[in-house]
């Protein structure tokens, strides 16, 4: 397997510490400091810093160190609530246009998830995430519209930190296992009215979630020690 060029090597690995908060929102991103810590030169860098400006988990600023994104709760219900029609649409085009081996490269990462997320700890739950956001992404790819594949990602990793947020929560774990398995098996019953009545109910649960969270937040809580599920 080809490896990733140098500045997507740096940018999942940005991308990792942002998820872990050890680069917090409103965090700077400093040029300098950060090019010494991961050994790497400023230019392929600053092409890292820009994938994710691109993504919406940075901020550039002229002259100054780019600073790690702090949405406002309304930016982040209005992007879940584009990414929940797009989620929506994409299973509903799904289960027409699909093929067998995509809906059961679908169940695979279902299970995939559902074997790690009985034991996932620590550095498990960046793998899990990810594995949950994969079968997000492989819907939307099943969907076979590029235009809606390519804005489902992108709305898909502008929310990346928040979905994680709502991950490290462990309180949800089993009602995500049944809502994923429900999708999957509308999506082989090829039933579109199902597929979308369970994708609706994930992404309702993700805002309610994440409202939760910001409450916190702002009384001074840390919710992310609750119990673990992923949106």
């Amino acid at each position: 397997m080809t490896a990733s060029p140098l500045p997507e090597q740096i940018a999942l690995r940005l991308r990792r510490d942002i998820l872990r908060g050890t680069l917090a929102p409103g965090d700077p991103i400093k040029e300098r400091d950060n090019a010494l810590e991961l050994g790497v030169s400023r230019t392929p860098l600053r092409e890292a810093v820009r994938i994710l400006a691109k993504e919406g988990l940075v901020q550039l600023r002229p002259a100054r160190s780019p600073v790690v994104a702090d949405p406002s709760l309304k930016e982040v219900r209005d992007a879940v609530a584009v990414l929940q029609a797009l989620e929506i649409l994409s299973g509903e085009l799904a289960c027409r246009e699909a093929s067998d081996a995509e809906i059961a490269e679908i169940r695979a990462l279902s299970e995939r998830h559902l074997a790690l997320s009985e034991t996932a700890e620590g550095e498990g739950l960046i793998e899990l995430f990810e594995i949950d956001m994969a079968f997000h992404t492989a819907i939307a790819r099943a969907s076979h519209n590029p235009a809606l594949a390519e804005t489902h990602a992108a709305y898909l990793a502008r929310m990346w930190r928040q979905r994680y947020l709502s991950a490290v929560q462990r309180r949800a774990r089993e009602r995500v296992r049944t809502q994923h398995e429900n999708i999957v098996a509308g999506l082989e019953a090829r039933d579109p009215a199902r597929v979308a009545s369970e994708i609706n109910a994930h992404l309702a649960a993700l805002i309610t979630n994440l409202t939760r969270l910001f409450e916190a937040r702002e009384a001074g809580r840390d919710l992310t020690t609750d119990e673990t599920g992923i949106e």
